[in-house]
């Protein structure tokens, strides 16, 4: 079984509620090297047998037009679960 994850943020311009929360909470549990916050959603979304490039560009397709509100968001990331990322 493969599994694609599709990450989605808030556009730059939006304004990110959850995100100032955590940017403000941050420094009161002494965490003061941050000094900004956007928060995002993540899917996994799990197929049968191997992603594929195809399997790929069906779930960029998804997430364009399902997993993200294209008005506000961006999807930034489309990749297999088991590739490494930094």
């Amino acid at each position: 079984m493969g599994r694609v994850v599709v990450e989605v943020m808030p556009k730059p311009e939006i304004l990110d509620p959850q995100g100032k929360a955590v940017v403000g909470a941050l420094p009161r549990l002494g965490f003061t090297q941050f000094t900004g916050v956007r928060q995002g959603k993540r899917f996994e979304l799990e197929v049968d047998g191997e992603v594929t490039p195809e399997v790929l560009d069906a779930a960029r397709q998804a997430a364009e037009t399902l997993l993200s509100n294209p008005i506000i968001e961006d999807v930034v990331a489309v990749f297999d679960a088991t590739e490494v990322r930094a």
